[in-house]
């Protein structure tokens, strides 16, 4: 994206411990925007759990058609104990990749400095590869329905949907990046070939085409159940992995475990084209809003990487090094109330960190 003066950036703080996380989020940013010499307006928006309650609304489609004029979403997490699961995942998380056309899901696996793998005998220089989810096809497309509901003969369908356009955008985007990021340059395709016949015969088929004008790039492929098992006992194979909607939900929260757990793994939910969101992945954690115990780098994180989307490299470096550094010196753990800090304590030291850079 080029390179702006000022940012126009939707803030959704969400349920639970959002706010609390996504307060910390935005300390780090503006410090950073204040050294890096731009400006980030943001703008709040009240969706979630609590909304939803009081008005019934989930995503009035005149919020919709505003989110749409924004440069980036930075939200901070949607889940409720008091409202039906289903409600705000599909109303509002898959209704903005859907209807925002955030058709990749990047999700960075990355084992830090000072952070804690259960992984016996692999450090930092084993766990460093990023995963590109499908974002808005495949199982979680919709498709599907019941039949004779309710009774002993009941009929469940759901449908994996897979188009060849949805399909080679992700695998070209999974292809510039591994190309981008210049590391091993070897693109994984994660699939199920065997079982799959139909969908991954498409993913495969649009995989090795793609792969003919990225002579740079290694490829390689590897069932879903065998790259669960490469994860854990050689994680350092892998660079870039390229993966469909539901395969790509279970191996970004394996990987998030390696590398030290959900309170560090943050995504990105991206249109290279339109606007695209960030969030921290572990979700609302209803149990700890309020206590200022919750682990707030995960959207810090997060932060980083709508930073690093705009086109400010230089200051998602800045926020990437204080995270580091945090890490490597400060915290005790990563859990809510074991880091050795309050929340609001995390985000004061990563932009202590942020400050003293030159």
């Amino acid at each position: 994206m080029e390179r702006k003066n000022t940012y126009n950036i939707a803030v959704i703080p969400g349920d639970g411990t959002g706010p609390e996380v996504i307060r910390e989020a935005i300390k780090a940013l503006n410090t950073v925007a204040e050294k890096g010499g731009f400006q980030l307006r943001l703008v709040y928006f009240d969706l979630g759990g609590e909304r939803y309650l009081r008005t019934g609304d989930v995503l009035p489609s005149g919020v919709l058609a505003e989110l749409k004029t924004y440069d980036a979403i930075l939200l901070g997490a949607i889940g409720h104990p008091e409202v039906k699961p289903g409600i705000l995942e599909k109303g509002l998380l898959l209704e903005l990749r859907f209807q925002l056309d955030q058709y990749i899901n990047l999700r960075p696996v990355i084992l830090y400095p000072g952070v804690e793998t259960p992984l016996k005998n692999k450090g930092p220089e084993d766990i460093d590869f990023v995963v590109v989810r499908e974002n808005t096809e495949g199982l979680y497309a919709g498709s599907g329905g019941f039949l004779r509901k309710g009774t002993p003969h009941e009929v469940a369908i759901q449908e994996s949907v897979n188009t060849r356009l949805g399909v080679e955008r992700c695998i070209r985007y999974a292809f510039e990046f591994c190309r981008h990021r210049n590391k091993r340059k070897k693109l994984t395709l994660c699939g199920k070939t065997n079982v799959l016949t139909y969908a991954f015969d498409l993913w495969e088929r649009a995989f090795y085409e793609v792969a003919k004008e990225y002579p740079d790039i290694q490829t390689d492929y590897a069932h879903v159940d065998a790259t669960c098992m490469w994860m854990v006992k050689n994680p350092e194979w892998f660079d870039v992995i390229v993966t469909d909607n539901m395969f790509g939900d279970i191996i970004t929260d394996l990987g998030a475990m390696i590398q030290g757990g959900m309170g560090i793994a943050a995504g990105g939910n991206i249109n290279p084209h339109g606007v695209s969101m960030f969030e921290p992945i572990g979700g609302s954690a209803p149990k700890y809003a309020g206590k200022n115990i919750i682990n707030p780098l995960a959207a810090i994180a997060a932060g980083q990487m709508m930073l690093e989307h705009l086109g400010e490299e230089r200051a998602a470096g800045r926020v990437e090094d204080a995270i580091r550094k945090v890490l490597l010196n400060d915290l005790k753990s990563l859990s809510a109330g074991q880091m050795g800090y309050s929340t609001g304590e995390v985000g004061d030291l990563v932009v202590q960190y942020i400050s003293r850079e030159v």
